[in-house]
């Protein structure tokens, strides 16, 4: 066995190997290592499809890996601190999906934030276990919704001793985190596993002014998009094995069944160099980093009409900053305003803009002051924002499902006025953004406090996902009961 340092890349080596030595293809795939790279992208692809390689002699099996797949893995697993980790070329959703179905059955309780990836819910789906949601904290400043409180959780476990899972996210789209060690303590001392989708946290690991990541905090499972923010290529993500209550077998067969059996080696080889340059970004980075953070933070707050959000009591992530618009931009309008400068940041919603940091190490820059000087420049000629009534978020801490989802459908689904829909069964989504957290999922009962929010909320401009129906004032349900 090679030496275990990781400074080492072993699956990135024996790929770049494999290349130099020019070999004849008479495998898949069919471009033959590049051969019939020609015309119309040429220039930009030739060079990766002589890495866009197969299960060939010395590169390994994903779904079997004996070799240099194995050694990135380990070397993977032993960077965070876990018994086992996992590549995922199939992005974080493969990973979900695999964790929830690792947890849980049919007819089988999991208890999970309201407010989650659709892949946790598709993950649900497939398991036909019983979904309890969790309402997360909502944070007023900034219009968006949090975490899970600890007291949430335990009157969720209060209810249903039986679960067989927490699901959670952490941290938030915006970096706010909660108090997740708590959380994953409590359901322990149930021997209830937890698992975490950290998506946007794969970093977290790199410095001490990062939050604790979730495998730190001794999760069981963690899912983590390494492509969001480190320096891997789209679709390449970690699975962080780390429990005593799931057995890892279960988890590995089911990425086998979930992944592509032709994994992308590019991808995979993206992952291993996103690992050692992680492990390799030492304090002085995290210094350097942090000066250049709060240097752009510091000018964007002295841009008149933009407010920077900060966290509250808990750390939030470093590489996320969000500008509030103080003007009569909504935060959708200041986002394209930025594009029309060539800047794009990850998201926007009515009233704020996310930018996602680079990870940047000591003897590294970033042209941060063009968002600077183009604000500056293009917010001069724009008025004060015009006050309007603020969005809330009401729901129930702990909700379950009325009408369980294999048995949805088997019922007819009828549109009714909102005023008629009290006590009835839901059979839509209903997301209002903001602040994007689901109020309703099919299924659930419709409550007289559900209506008034939902009318409250399409006054005050809120978009909903396939919501037209509840913008001209109805709503679906299941008709039969």
């Amino acid at each position: 066995m090679k030496s275990m340092s990781q400074e080492n890349t072993p699956l990135w080596d024996q790929l770049r190997k494999y290349a130099s030595r020019q070999p004849l293809s008479f495998h898949v795939p069919g471009h033959k290592n590049g051969y019939l790279a020609d015309g119309a992208g040429t220039d930009y692809f030739n060079q990766i499809l002589k890495l866009d390689a197969t299960e060939l002699s010395g590169l390994d099996d994903l779904h079997s890996p004996e070799g240099v797949i194995l050694e990135a893995q380990e070397l993977l697993a032993g960077l965070y601190g876990v018994s086992k980790s996992f590549f995922l070329v199939n992005g974080s959703t493969a990973g979900n999906l695999a964790m929830v179905l690792s947890a849980a059955g049919e007819n089988e309780t999991v208890l999970v934030q309201r407010n989650c990836h659709k892949s946790i819910l598709n993950g649900i789906t497939l398991a036909k276990a019983k979904p309890v949601f969790l309402a997360p904290e909502f944070n007023a400043e900034w219009g968006v919704a949090g975490g899970v409180a600890l007291e949430t959780v335990k009157e969720a476990i209060r209810q249903y001793p039986d679960a067989k899972a927490i699901i959670l996210t952490y941290p938030n789209y915006y970096g706010m985190i909660n108090d997740l060690e708590s959380i994953i303590q409590c359901a322990h001392n149930y021997r209830i596993p937890v698992l975490v989708d950290e998506a946007h946290g794969a970093h977290f690991i790199g410095g001490a002014h990062f939050p604790n990541s979730a495998v730190q905090l001794q999760a069981d499972l963690t899912v983590q998009s390494a492509h969001k923010t480190l320096p891997a290529m789209t679709m390449g993500a970690y699975l962080h094995f780390n429990s005593r209550f799931i057995k890892e077998e279960k988890v590995s067969k089911y990425l086998e069944i979930l992944q592509s059996s032709s994994p992308s080696y590019p991808i995979m080889a993206s992952l291993d160099l996103a690992r050692e340059y992680l492990s390799s970004f030492t304090k002085k980075d995290e210094e350097a980093l942090l000066e250049k953070v709060g240097r752009f933070r510091r000018n964007l707050n002295r841009i008149k009409g933009i407010k920077v959000l900060p966290y509250d009591q808990y750390n939030g992530d470093p590489l996320k900053v969000t500008i509030q618009s103080e003007i009569s931009l909504s935060g959708f309008e200041l986002q394209t305003l930025l594009e029309k400068r060539g800047i794009f940041t990850e998201m926007a919603d009515p009233h704020n803009v996310l930018f996602v940091l680079p990870l940047l190490k000591n003897d590294m820059d970033y042209p941060f002051e063009r968002v600077i000087e183009c604000l500056k420049e293009d917010l001069k000629s724009f008025g004060p924002a015009v006050r309007q009534e603020k969005i809330t978020f009401s729901k129930k801490s702990v909700s379950g499902l009325a009408l369980e989802q294999k048995e949805q459908s088997q019922h007819t689904i009828k549109t009714v006025a909102l005023e008629e829909a009290a006590g009835k069964i839901c059979a839509q989504q209903v997301i209002p953004y903001p602040p994007g957290i689901p109020l309703l999922y099919p299924g659930e009962i419709i409550e007289g406090e559900d209506i008034a929010n939902i009318k409250f909320q399409v006054q005050a401009g809120a978009r909903f996902q396939n919501g037209n129906n509840l913008k001209k004032g109805s709503i679906n349900i299941y008709q039969d009961l």
